[in-house]
């Protein structure tokens, strides 16, 4: 049972709000516990373990970081040397710190690397060095762990209170609707107004399921819809020529944005039922002009994550900027900062590749933007230069058309690398796009061969054309809830039955029907 379940949708959401609803306030935040372990459970079985594991040992560092401080406050209250002991603490809370990151991060490493560690060794020495074990990764433990380590960080330089009540922990670790696939959460804005159980209101129960229709329809009208086809054509990498490969990079990344931002939008639209704002994961992706800019709008939280906890502590570190000082006088203002930004860019990067999995196409899809994003810095003042001789405005509609027709061809190519099952894979699809390019199975009837029928292609193209209307309007600040809200009641109400009956009517769902996964879930 996932979010798109029929069961999750008609019988446990609906049953979780209804005893959230009776219950005394004091003790919905227990309700909403029980609720998201009762969810995990049934879907980890004894992996559940391991949010168990998180939640307790993260709970007792960030209390042994706040008895550490305190200690040392009062060993200078009893008149010992406010500098030296200020030291002393630093490095005690720090080694503490790193304990708790250790414990964290490692548990997630061991899980995700071992078997591929395990495997390469054995090639290379042609001996089993390591036992494969074929591990399971427990559901959600790539999100669960990161927000983890941003409490203990944000606790270690006292940005937020030391949390005490360990329900209160493990509900923020375990809270169901962000368990599958985020977002990732930071403990100081979400931890205290789930536990308090706010009062359900007409406004949130209505608002959150419009937005959870909204996911819904992309999930099942396009990313379901297009899963058969899109698996079929990067199964065979080989066996279609380049335009059909083109056209798997480009469905793939449309499939994927379908699949992502809508189980977002149901977790959104879940948490504002209950009175929630968890924060927004994607922001218009396609319309990005640079690949910074698209990341700024592409899995948001994430981005924010490695901004936040790799990038700025280590940007800070005296190294980076005795760097970044030598370089700026060497090389300019801008080169410089391109100088000291370089490592934690790339450590950013790196990260970006490792925490979504451990094949070498994931790694790559990290470079990629690294490379990118360099490349992109690097060049800038040239552009600048190139466009004012050319009398080229670049604030006009013409070329910002053709940076996002670059941004979505950048796009494109590096899904087609992220999706591909090996990387002589990836290279072979991506080569054949320019080697063996042709209209054969674009134009031959060949496509609806591949697992959908010209029925789903148009259903899903209306569907993406509808996502498009949708996004301009939203990136042009049209709120179209808010404006849907502010109609007569009986022409507001057949809009909602609308939207209801297209995703019942034209959605690939129901009994007897499995599911695609949530790719997401998968990382």
């Amino acid at each position: 049972m996932s979010y798109t379940y029929l069961l999750y949708l008609l019988v446990f959401l609906p049953g979780v709000l209804l005893v959230y609803a009776i219950v005394p306030q004091r003790f919905r935040g227990v309700v909403l516990l029980l609720a998201s372990y009762a969810f995990l459970i049934q879907l980890s079985h004894k992996l559940s373990f391991f949010i168990v594991y998180t939640t307790i040992s993260v709970f007792l560092i960030g209390l042994w970081l706040s008895a550490a401080q305190k200690r040392s406050e009062a060993r200078i209250k009893a008149g010992a040397d406010r500098k030296t002991e200020k030291k002393a603490n630093t490095r005690r809370r720090r080694a503490i710190l790193w304990l708790g990151i250790l414990s964290q991060g490692g548990v997630l490493f061991f899980l995700k690397f071992y078997d591929s560690v395990a495997a390469h060794l054995n090639l290379w020495t042609a001996s089993e060095v390591l036992p494969v074990k074929n591990l399971v990764l427990p559901l959600g433990i790539s999100f669960y762990t990161l927000e983890a380590i941003s409490y203990l960080v944000d606790v270690y330089y006292r940005k937020i209170e030391v949390e005490r009540n360990i329900g209160r922990m493990a509900l923020f670790l375990s809270f169901f609707p962000i368990i599958m696939e985020g977002p990732i959460c930071r403990y100081g804005e979400l931890a205290r107004p789930l536990w308090e159980g706010k009062q359900l209101t007409y406004r949130n129960l209505t608002f959150g399921a419009q937005r959870l229709l909204w996911g819904l329809f992309k999930k099942w009208v396009i990313a379901d819809r297009l899963s058969p086809l899109v698996s079929t054509l990067f199964n065979h990498p080989g066996g279609y020529q380049g335009g059909v490969m083109a056209l798997a990079g480009i469905l793939y990344t449309l499939q994927l944005y379908a699949d992502f931002s809508g189980c977002i939008d149901m977790t959104i639209g879940t948490g504002e039922m209950f009175g929630l704002t968890l924060p927004e994961n994607f922001r218009q992706p396609f319309f990005a002009k640079t690949p910074s800019e698209f990341w700024r709008r592409w899995h948001i939280t994430l981005g924010a994550w490695f901004k936040d906890y790799i990038f700025y502590p280590l940007s800070l570190t005296s190294g980076i900027k005795k760097l970044g000082k030598s370089a700026r006088k060497k090389l300019g203002k801008h080169y410089g900062q391109i100088a000291q930004t370089l490592i934690p860019l790339f450590a950013v990067w790196l990260c970006n590749g490792v925490w979504h999995g451990t094949g070498w196409t994931y790694l790559f899809y990290g470079m990629y933007y690294f490379v990118l994003i360099v490349t992109g810095e690097l060049i800038e003042p040239l552009v600048a230069s190139g466009t004012a001789k050319l009398g080229i405005d670049r604030s006009h509609w013409p070329w910002r058309i053709l940076q996002t027709v670059k941004m979505l061809a950048i796009i494109f190519t590096g899904e087609l690398f992220f999706r591909a099952t090996s990387m002589p894979n990836g290279w072979q699809m991506f080569s054949s796009i320019f080697t063996g390019f042709g209209k054969g199975g674009i134009t031959d009837g060949a496509l609806l061969t591949l697992g959908i029928t010209f029925q789903d292609y148009l259903l899903a193209g209306i569907a993406l054309a509808v996502v498009l209307v949708v996004g301009v309007l939203h990136e042009r600040g049209i709120h179209i809830r808010e404006r849907v809200a502010a109609w007569p009641i009986v022409p507001r109400w057949c809009f909602y039955f609308a939207a209801l009956f297209a995703v019942l009517i034209f959605g690939v769902y129901g009994f007897g029907h499995t599911p695609a996964d949530l790719i997401y879930a998968g990382f």
